[in-house]
């Protein structure tokens, strides 16, 4: 029950539901997205070209997102992200309901859709310490980690499948689109925040020069992103797009089956992220992490080989699994080893490194498949990163030696509480008084 404690904090529960609602309504899109291309007779290319268009617009707003997390109160920015996610969804559903919906709408409003993506993610990042005590922190992360795989990759594509098959992909968006109202809601219910950042009347650019300079001398940090960004090049084209194209063009199945093997993987997640929340930190880290990220890389060779959706159902609850509990490992230690001051800039270089490269995986995927087809895709993606996830640990200089790093932090933090008042310098005890 220990994951549960942060729900004791107003403004986190507030987040929290509101977080889970709206991630209930991503798990819908990423089902019907895919079928509303495919309704329209699209191909590959034409689904990694949607997925081009989310990824560039997410890239491109993440360092101003970043910047303005530590700039101004992180609740405005994270209403004005679902605002704008709501108007892209809504006007895909729209379209899609009118009969007139094209690929071209889906990368215009696609990209407008990764834009609020942007301006969410380093604000969602850098607010969660300011609503949990610090003791509180490796619990809140899993329970957020569990939350997004429990709505995003569980309840929500099963919904979505089922909301697909009721009303058309239109009508799932439509509801997509509703759950970010309820976000919404629960985001002017919390109480405002207060921006740490002392410098905020700096030009932007020394603002990201004071970031840049800080991730140079963290061998745990530079050393992670460069990391995931290989990683996700090789990886996040091939999984949303080959995917759904396997089980449609080669499994016979469809949205329904997409949603379960989603769902398989998000199952996957809560069981490995509430693990992680549960039994708490591993003392060796940044080992646990690129062990359960590599492994989870190594899963996708499993997709590449299914020949049955049942057997894709059970590769993505490895996945899930192995992704889910690195992924609180990464936020603690983004939270606890980062100066306040510089959390939002910092989460916007993490997520602008770490997904830079993803318009160009998205882009590349759909070629190679044409050329070497989707299983060989996926095998060599799962080669790829893998291997270059756990071989990363053992030739980067240094990274070993951060393992510990919570650890002794949480340490020096409980001595500094257990260390008796001193008695105030500038009224020194009288005679009379020592008598």
């Amino acid at each position: 029950m220990r994951l549960f404690e942060p729900l004791r904090e107003r403004d986190f529960a507030l987040l929290w539901a509101g977080t889970l609602v709206s991630l209930l309504g991503d798990g819908i899109y990423l089902v019907a997205l895919p079928f509303a291309v495919l309704d329209l007779d699209g191909s590959a290319t034409d689904l990694a070209l949607v997925g081009f268009g989310w990824s560039l617009g997410m890239v491109g707003f993440l360092l101003l997102g970043g910047l303005a997390a530590d700039r101004y109160d992180k609740r405005h920015q994270l209403l004005v992200a679902d605002v704008v996610r709501l108007a892209a969804v809504a006007a895909i559903g729209g379209l899609s309901l009118g009969g007139v919906l094209e690929i071209w709408h889906l990368l215009v409003l696609g990209f407008v859709f990764g834009a609020g993506e942007g301006l969410s993610g380093p604000a969602m990042s850098a607010i969660v310490p300011e609503l949990v005590p610090a003791e509180g922190l490796v619990q809140a992360n899993a329970l957020q980690g569990s939350l997004r795989p429990i709505a995003l990759r569980f309840a929500g594509p099963a919904l979505g499948g089922v909301a697909v098959a009721l009303f058309d992909t239109g009508g799932a968006l439509i509801l997509d689109a509703v759950t970010f109202g309820i976000s919404i809601a629960c985001l002017l219910a919390m109480g405002a925040r207060v921006p740490v950042h002392e410098g905020e009347h700096e030009p932007l650019r020394a603002q990201l020069r004071e970031a840049a300079r800080f991730v140079k001398t963290q061998t745990w940090l530079w050393a992670t992103l460069v990391m995931a960004a290989v990683s996700l090049l090789f990886f996040l084209g091939p999984l949303e797009v080959l995917v759904p194209i396997r089980i449609d063009d080669e499994l016979g199945g469809g949205a329904s089956d997409f949603g379960i093997v989603l769902a398989a993987a998000g199952i996957g997640a809560t069981i490995g992220t509430a693990a992680l929340g549960h039994f708490g930190m591993p003392r060796r880290e940044i080992s646990a992490l690129y062990g359960f990220w590599g492994i989870a890389g190594f899963c996708l060779i499993g997709y590449a080989f299914a020949q049955e959706v049942w057997q894709l159902v059970l590769f993505s609850f490895a996945f899930g699994l192995f992704e889910g509990a690195g992924n609180p490992i990464w936020s603690t230690l983004m939270q606890v080893r980062v100066p306040v001051a510089l959390r939002g800039r910092v989460s916007s270089l993490d997520w602008l490194v770490s997904v830079g490269l993803t318009p160009v995986s998205f882009a590349l995927t759909g070629p190679l498949a044409a050329a070497m087809g989707p299983a060989a895709v996926l095998c060599m993606a799962g080669l790829v990163a893998g291997g270059f996830t756990v071989s990363a640990l053992f030739v980067i200089p240094g990274l070993r030696a951060e393992n510990g790093g919570i650890a002794r932090a949480n340490a020096a933090a409980a001595a500094a509480r257990a260390k008796p008042p001193q008695p105030p310098m500038s009224e020194p005890m009288s005679s009379a008084n020592a008598g």
